[in-house]
């Protein structure tokens, strides 16, 4: 039992690392100024165009985390062994994360630097959040709410993960768009480019994982 829980710990600390990388790439392509990602498009449509309550006061964070609630509460009937303590681990502290990012990277990335830098920047952002988010699902600890639901129809329909993953992206993004959320070069580019790009760091990843877990696990013995 004592292996077991060090073997958890070090699976968690490997989705933090990765949920930190992710969400540096999300406030990169954030700071482009080129467009959200397609889950913050559809949470910009449902905080715009949803006749909320005046009492609920649903502003975009609470919105997002009232989605990612209701996705964990749907998978918990689908496929309940994929909700893991990383599953929440991601939800509580994604928004954080983002914000301490969004500090330290807006005196350096803004809206005034030439386009051709700023696509620059949001290419990289897209290739960092594909290569956190694989880090994140190789952990084995869990996964965030947006991109479980790409991990469960990717496993139920055995189709490729990064296909998958750009198909639930522009749905994201068209559903969004259709309510009024913002969609703009960068959300195109990212349904587009983080899936597949993701599937390609998915090996790396799950090797990377594997050997930190077997390598600790030699030490602890």
């Amino acid at each position: 039992m004592k292996l077991h829980l060090k073997e958890k710990t070090v699976r968690i600390g490997l989705l933090l690392v990765g949920l930190c990388v992710a969400h540096f790439g999300v406030t990169l392509f954030l700071l482009s100024n080129l467009g959200s990602d397609p889950f913050n498009v559809l949470i910009q449509g449902l905080t715009r165009m949803v006749p909320w309550p005046a009492w609920l006061a649903m502003t975009h964070g609470r919105v997002h985390l009232a989605v990612s609630v209701l996705i964990v509460a749907v998978l918990l009937m689908v496929d309940r062994p994929q909700i893991r303590i990383g599953t929440l681990v991601c939800m509580a502290l994604g928004g954080p994360i983002i914000d301490v990012f969004t500090a330290l990277l807006t005196p350096v990335i803004h809206a005034g630097l030439p386009l051709a830098i700023r696509i620059t920047v949001l290419a990289a952002g897209c290739v960092i959040l594909a290569f956190g988010m694989t880090v994140v699902i190789c952990s084995e600890a869990g996964t965030g709410p947006n991109d479980l639901v790409a991990v469960v129809i990717s496993e139920k329909s055995g189709k490729p993960f990064g296909i998958v993953r750009m198909c639930t992206d522009l749905a994201f993004a068209a559903v969004g768009f259709l309510l009024g959320g913002t969609v703009g070069l960068g959300t195109v580019i990212c349904a587009l480019l983080v899936g597949p790009v993701a599937q390609t760091f998915m090996p790396i990843s799950r090797k990377i994982c594997t050997v930190c877990v077997k390598k600790y696990q030699k030490v602890e013995r």
